[in-house]
């Protein structure tokens, strides 16, 4: 029965891995496409017990959107889709009258998205946020040569 149990699990997470590669494979694929119409800014917030959401933004180089899109869920099955009402606008103009009609996590990821453009067009670099394997197993300090 614990064998059972063993092999179940083994290919519940085979499944669960093959259809992760296949969603990277698909964000990865819009990226490009968006990409190809110039850069990109990208804004995540992750849902704890909710759906994350993932937004792109593609402008050109006067900052005015190309085209936006998002990718909002909880499983895998998660696919890009377009976000309307933004094409045509200036990234770093974009006000809260914008915002309403969407969700709070699409409200707070196109606001990371804001920030972390805004960060890298002056020069700056991102702060990597820990996740929670970050805090089981934290990174030994390197030690300093006097």
């Amino acid at each position: 029965m614990i064998l059972f149990l063993i092999i179940l699990i083994g290919i519940a997470w085979l499944v669960q891995s093959i259809l992760g590669f296949f969603q990277i494979k698909h964000f990865n694929k819009k990226y490009a496409e968006m990409r190809s119409l110039g850069r990109v800014a990208i804004g995540k917030r992750t849902g704890k017990l909710r759906a994350g959401t993932v937004v792109m933004f593609a402008i050109d180089k006067r900052n005015k959107i190309l085209k936006a899109a998002k990718m909002q869920g909880v499983t895998v099955f998660s696919k890009v889709k377009d976000l309307n009402g933004f094409e045509g606008k200036y990234l770093l103009k974009i006000s809260d009258e914008d915002f309403k009609g969407h969700d709070k996590l699409t409200q707070l990821a196109i606001a990371d998205a804001l920030k972390s453009y805004d960060i890298i067009s002056k020069g700056g670099e991102l702060q990597v946020k820990k996740g929670w394997i970050d805090y089981i197993m934290p990174k030994k300090k390197e030690m300093r040569r006097g």
